[in-house]
């Protein structure tokens, strides 16, 4: 069976009807199943995992925009996270019995879909994307929603289906293939979102931080926190436990301390038990040493 897993982020953390709508939409697609889904109202975004089949996804993805377009309006979205679409990134990452081709063909053909459905244009990025200039979603996103229409002008920015302008109130959508992340943030005690930037700066790895990191700082204006918003993208290279161990050295520079971390969604196994091998220095510890490991096995 090739497995195929989904972490479709939408715009919209606040309305709490809306986003169980979009859960009960996810929910009742056979073949799908919709593992984890949280909610952030300072980002104002929700974050979905999904797994399943292919052909399963691809009719859940159709699903979930047919929802979000008719109920989210980014014309009067306002939050702290980057965003250019109602639905802003669907990502597809194998799992089982699946390639990485595989799901870039998924991609493609998904992106195809929604972009004639909707009326929606659609970029492609990371491993589906096929100009270089384009393959890092954060450039893709740079300028927001308000500034897409202009962007969508410019030499090279012509979407990869759908319009040439973009959609009134869902704005485009990001759709891709890629490798497992981590999205991790790490919030301070301070609200000064001065040091938030130039702790995510020193981390990030486009300005000389950590490689396989990318970051950003935001203010969480209901708490009076700033947080380093992150996305690890290679947590085998670049560990959790030596994000946070920078974070916390960066904040302290600043007479900053750090509040808590969290992770958004789901969080492989192994990484975990990389922060657990560091800090707690198990002389031998590996998957075997864990409990539900060796009951799986058995």
């Amino acid at each position: 069976m090739a497995i195929v897993a989904s972490i479709p982020n939408v715009s919209e953390g606040r309305r709490r009807d809306v986003v169980e709508q979009l859960a009960t939409g996810l929910r009742t697609v056979p073949g799908v199943r919709l593992l984890d889904y949280s909610s952030d109202p300072a980002h104002n975004r929700s974050v979905f995992t999904l797994a399943g089949e292919p052909a399963a996804l691809k009719a859940a993805t159709v699903a979930l925009f047919e929802r979000a377009v008719a109920l989210i309006d980014l014309r009067t979205h306002r939050g702290a996270h980057p965003r250019v679409g109602a639905v802003d990134v669907v990502p597809f990452v194998p799992i089982e019995g699946v390639t990485m081709d595989e799901c870039v063909d998924l991609a493609r053909e998904v992106a195809g879909a929604v972009a004639e459905r909707f009326d929606l244009p659609v970029y492609l990025y990371e491993e589906a994307s096929a100009d270089p200039r384009r393959r890092n979603l954060e450039d893709i996103r740079r300028g927001g929603f308000e500034g897409l229409a202009r962007k969508m002008t410019m030499p090279g920015w012509r979407p990869d289906f759908g319009p040439t302008s973009p959609h009134p109130s869902a704005g485009a959508a990001v759709i891709g293939a890629r490798h497992p992340l981590i999205a991790y943030n790490i919030n301070l005690q301070t609200n000064r979102l001065d040091v938030a930037k130039a702790v995510a700066a020193a981390v990030r790895h486009s300005s000389g931080g950590l490689r396989y990191v990318k970051a950003i700082g935001v203010a969480l204006e209901d708490r009076r926190i700033v947080q380093v918003s992150m996305n690890l993208t290679n947590y085998e290279r670049t560990p959790i436990f030596r994000v946070f161990d920078l974070v916390q050295r960066e904040a302290a520079r600043h007479g900053v301390a750090v509040l808590e971390s969290e992770v958004i969604g789901l969080v492989p196994a192994a990484a975990l038990m990389a922060v657990a091998a560091h800090h707690l220095q198990i002389a031998g510890f590996g998957p075997h040493m864990i409990l539900e490991n060796r009951l799986r096995e058995t």
